[in-house]
């Protein structure tokens, strides 16, 4: 009997005949969570949280349809926010400014999907054949989603304590790094932009004065719903750069 007709998936790593049937975790599944501390009560939320959308592929006609993990992630991201939230603020007195800007950069998806392949989770994704073909395990896209879904998951099975110290683990090299703190204005804006489900900045030359020599640009960023900085220097460049600043220490 083939994959496809005992509806079953091949997770990566695994042989194909030993691989689990969609509806149970397996035993390799179930011990790598508990060695993160992360103890399986009830495997619904974790199933859904490490099954990919792709599973539908592999299954056979008339079975039915496991979630996928995008509700958790939706969940995820927001007690990863919060959690990432709480601990920089407790960590110093760093301007608002400045948080936000390392927030976003800890909470990013290639920031998510970096710590996924730390604790391994691609060995234990669930992808249809056709994803994992097409590399599906090491899209940062996928790992960064998956990372989040987790987050739900521990949240649903064991309350908020226990899925911000989770966090606090997994993360601890990038809590206590660099992350952030030194990006180019115009990056770090352009990340608050997307972190906060805004619009992209945009940037107009609203004046140039003086000769070629010792020209001087005022730039405008402005954000949509949001609102705007300016900025005036030797060039376009630089102007743009400082008015990104300048929006940041006001709306960052």
């Amino acid at each position: 009997m083939d994959m496809v007709q005992r509806g079953t998936l091949e997770p990566l790593g695994q042989d194909a005949m030993s691989a689990p049937p969609l509806d149970h975790l397996g035993p390799e599944t179930t011990e790598w969570l508990s060695k993160l501390g992360l103890n399986v009560d009830k495997e619904a939320a974790w199933l859904e949280a490490l099954t990919h959308g792709s599973v539908q592929g592999n299954l056979p006609y008339g079975a039915p349809t496991p979630k996928d993990y995008q509700r958790l992630e939706f969940l995820g991201d927001r007690v990863l926010g919060l959690s990432v939230a709480d601990w920089l603020y407790r960590d110093g007195d760093a301007p608002e400014g400045k948080l936000s800007q390392r927030l976003n950069a800890l909470v990013s998806g290639a920031t998510c999907a970096r710590i996924a392949r730390t604790i391994g989770l691609p060995d234990h994704l669930r992808l249809g054949k056709q994803a994992r073909d097409d590399g599906g395990a090491d899209s940062d896209n996928i790992l960064g989603d998956v990372m989040e879904a987790m987050i739900g998951a521990c949240f649903i099975e064991h309350g908020f304590e226990t899925a911000r110290d989770f966090i606090y683990r997994a993360w601890a090299d990038e809590l206590t790094g660099k992350a952030g703190e030194a990006k180019h204005p115009k990056s770090a804006l352009q990340e608050w932009a997307a972190g906060n489900r805004h619009r992209t900045p945009e940037y107009q030359v609203i004046d140039r004065s003086g000769p070629d020599h010792a020209a001087r640009f005022t730039v405008k960023v402005s954000v949509h719903k949001v609102g705007e900085a300016e900025a005036i220097a030797a060039s376009k460049s630089e102007a743009e750069k400082q008015a990104a600043k300048a929006f940041m220490e006001r709306f960052g």
